[in-house]
């Protein structure tokens, strides 16, 4: 067993946005896993998608770390927790590695995280269409922070085995440990907010297969556990308080968290903890059911309850039984279950219909509107609301992502 502390780790990072990192990444987890390891998988930022993949790939949940809304002893804790019985954890980061809140610090980024995490990187770019530059891209990279070890390079959409050969000519100050060719047949199907959700439906079990089945054959497996089991101690513990919540236990609340296809975006840490806390989680869909079951709270997560509009406001039931629910002295949280008052406004000036009640829109537009904005910022909030049960002096860090389009219906 290795010691306390001890675990064999990596960060997957990249150059920029866009380069395959994800795909690299459930690449290396599928062909460890292969091997007879247990991966642990991680994600830096609040992706909810990219789990999805290291999870199909790894066969267990994917954890998030964010170093800006946790801070650094929750990550630690959060990691050890995650990766106590693994052979290895990969972590997948965010942007490109230096790419954080700021363009001065690295708040917030993929470097923050393996900086206390203490993992060397394996930098992944995009070598098509690039020889002797390769080793500019990796001086940069080696240079630019010391306290980061980039300890490794994967070169994507490689133009084949002569291309991979002649760019480790040039000697870069990066090792190269290995590259992809692009294989548009494997290529995972992607939305306009990025990837999809990574279920059998969007994913074919051949499309993870074929990465693992790659990277056996065009990774440096070996070199990339060397350098993942060179990593320091930790310093903590490999066991977890969560991972011994008693089920059996009467809770001491129950929680009703939504789940279903339009709501189903959620950290799975921050489940546990609620588990931990003596919470009982309750999934309900609203979209099927037809009442709420019985609970003291209820949870919105993420998802696309745009795309289920007709569903969600068809049931009539739920919807009553959620509006009797709210005005009780509950708690009733709600993440990405509307759109912005601009963009409903903006709506309502090209089409007079009503389009929403109580966060749930009731009919579709019956124009076009060429209202297109996307963005995604780094949030600071306090919290006001005087029948809430949380401490008016709390300060959330939290990230906002808007990509909103209309198009005629």
């Amino acid at each position: 067993m290795l010691p306390s502390g001890k675990i064999p780790r990596i960060v997957v990072a990249a150059t920029a946005s866009g380069v395959g990192k994800t795909t690299a990444t459930v690449a290396l987890i599928g062909a460890m896993r292969a091997r007879g390891l247990k991966v642990a998988a991680f994600k830096c930022g609040p992706d909810y998608l990219d789990p999805t993949y290291h999870e199909r790939a790894a066969g267990v949940r994917s954890h998030n770390l964010d170093g800006w809304m946790m801070d650094r002893d929750a990550v630690v804790a959060t990691f050890a927790r995650a990766s106590a019985d693994a052979d290895i954890a990969v972590i997948e980061g965010m942007m490109g590695l230096f790419d954080s809140a700021t363009p001065t610090s690295d708040e917030g980024s993929t470097a923050q995280i393996a900086k206390w995490l203490g993992a060397p990187v394996i930098i992944v770019t995009d070598a098509s269409g690039v020889a002797r530059t390769i080793a500019a891209v990796a001086a940069g990279f080696a240079r630019f922070d010391p306290a980061v070890r980039v300890a490794g390079m994967i070169c994507n959409r490689v133009g084949g085995r002569g291309h991979l050969d002649l760019l480790r000519a040039a000697k870069p100050e990066i090792p190269i440990v290995g590259g992809f060719p692009a294989t548009a047949d494997l290529a995972f199907p992607e939305r306009h907010l990025g990837l999809l959700m990574a279920d059998e439906s969007n994913v074919p079990q051949r499309l993870i297969d074929g990465w693992s089945r790659l990277a056996a054959e065009w990774l440096d497996l070996d070199a990339i556990l060397e350098i993942a089991r060179s990593a320091p101690s930790l310093g903590v513990e490999r066991t977890s308080d969560l991972s011994k919540i008693d089920s059996s236990s009467r809770p001491r609340c129950r929680i009703g968290v939504a789940y279903d296809a339009a709501f189903h975006l959620y950290y799975e840490d921050n489940l546990n903890r609620l588990r931990s806390l003596g919470a009982g989680i309750v999934n309900f869909s609203p979209i099927r059911d037809r009442e709420l079951p019985n609970v003291d709270g209820l949870y919105f997560g993420g998802g696309y309850p745009g795309a289920f509009a007709r569903e969600l406001s068809s049931n009539a039931a739920m919807l009553e039984a959620i509006r009797r629910f709210a005005v009780g002295d509950v708690e009733v949280i709600s993440f990405a279950a509307r759109l912005s008052k601009a963009l409903i406004a903006r709506i309502e000036s090209i089409a007079s219909t009503t389009l929403r009640r109580d966060g749930v829109v009731l009919r579709s537009p019956k124009a076009t509107a060429s209202a297109t904005f996307s963005r995604h910022t780094f949030t600071r909030t306090g919290h006001r609301t005087p029948r809430s049960r949380r401490p008016s002096s709390m300060r959330a860090f939290g990230r906002a992502h808007q990509d909103n389009r209309l198009r005629s219906v």
